[in-house]
């Protein structure tokens, strides 16, 4: 079982920016769309803190995902082209946060429907079936949401919440176990919970649109495909947003937001390597004549 665990689970290496065609110094992180980096999250958290408490959970979501043979195998060929879609974003991470390359990263795919996909503290992703099934993604547009998914993290967006979050409460058998007076396992269990159901606002979005075009541009992946895979978000979900998105900004406002992002991105596009192989998605099956038998 341990060594189907491993070899269900991937610690990404390091891919020389070189071989991507890109400079470290050039427009790193978000900085050609005027983004920084993390804007200096509360201290009630400590990025240490959060790190641990989203591994646990991470860990907790696979072994349940095993349980329920819902683990996608090493051999699966999605998870592959995850994977390898991984191994050219993840190195830039690190422009956009050092931290980054400390991390253990890890991308996994959870067999579910629903349209879904995440990036934890400390570079723990994944995604469900159902995204890449359900809106046909193509390689671009999965960079896409990664990009956007590792930019929460590098940005310390959970971080930052859970700390306003906290002091708004006023709990103070939280705040003392946070600040290291109370129990650490209490801790990491009261953050775990957090991460289950937090929800970014509004600038915490717009900022992971745009680092996470620029990362997937970098990467070599069309930005273009930030404004299909809106379109696939809204036809999909008919005007509502999808489970792993909060409400704001409104899928239009992300597709003019995006567009008027390109002219600055697109450079950084056509200098990257680009990906030597594509996986393509099969086309959505029409929809049966009337009348016709099943």
């Amino acid at each position: 079982m341990n060594r189907q665990r491993r070899a269900m689970s991937m610690c990404l290496c390091g891919v020389p920016l070189a071989a991507l065609g890109v400079s470290a110094s050039a427009q790193e992180c978000g900085a050609v769309l005027g983004v920084g980096g993390p804007s200096g999250a509360t201290k009630l958290v400590s990025a240490d803190q959060v790190e641990r408490a989203a591994a646990q959970q991470y860990l907790q979501l696979k072994q349940g995902a095993i349980e329920k043979r819902a683990l996608a195998p090493a051999t699966h060929p999605q998870l592959i082209r995850l994977r390898a879609i991984a191994d050219r974003l993840v190195p830039l991470a690190a422009d956009c946060n050092p931290r980054a390359r400390g991390w253990q990263w890890e991308v996994n795919l959870l067999g579910s429907n629903q349209i879904n996909a995440f990036c934890m503290p400390g570079g723990k992703i994944a995604f469900f079936t159902g995204i890449l099934e359900r809106l046909h993604l193509t390689d671009d547009e999965v960079a896409m949401v990664m990009g956007h998914e590792i930019a929460h993290a590098t940005q310390e967006h959970a971080r930052e919440r859970m700390g306003k979050n906290f002091a708004t409460r006023g709990a103070i058998e939280i705040g003392s176990a946070l600040l290291g007076l109370g129990s650490g396992g209490r801790m990491l269990a009261d953050i775990g919970g957090e991460l289950l159901t937090l929800k970014y606002g509004r600038d915490d979005e717009s900022e992971a649109d745009k680092i996470g075009l620029v990362l997937a541009a970098r990467a070599g992946y069309d930005p273009r495909a930030g404004v299909t895979l809106w379109q696939k978000m809204g036809t999909s979900n008919k005007g509502a947003p999808p489970e792993f998105i909060s409400t704001h900004p409104s899928g239009p406002t992300r597709i003019k937001d995006i567009e008027d992002s390109l002219p600055k991105v697109e450079p950084l596009y056509e200098r990257a390597a680009k990906p030597a192989r594509r996986f393509e998605p099969a086309a959505p099956k029409a929809a049966p004549a009337s009348g016709a038998r099943g």
